[in-house]
């Protein structure tokens, strides 16, 4: 990380490796969103996540215990 004046830069890596282990919202290109704790990601932006949740909209369509997205997917 990086500071200039007051504003902090970071790079994505250093986002992404802060916010593994916390709940995060993944959205795919198709609209569907999947809620859940990020467990890992590798440079490819391919997602693992824990206690994730499907939403179509607003509603809930179904409840997964790990999920894996591949990076392609995501918006």
């Amino acid at each position: 990380m990086t500071t200039q004046g007051n504003i902090e830069k970071r790079s994505p890596a250093d986002f992404l490796k802060q916010v593994v282990g916390k709940p995060v919202v993944v959205k795919l290109n198709s609209g569907v969103e999947y809620k859940g704790v990020l467990a890992c990601l590798d440079g490819y932006m391919n997602i693992a996540m824990e206690q994730t949740e499907e939403h179509v909209g607003t509603q809930l369509k179904n409840k997964y215990g790990d999920t894996f997205i591949r990076g392609n997917n995501g918006k």
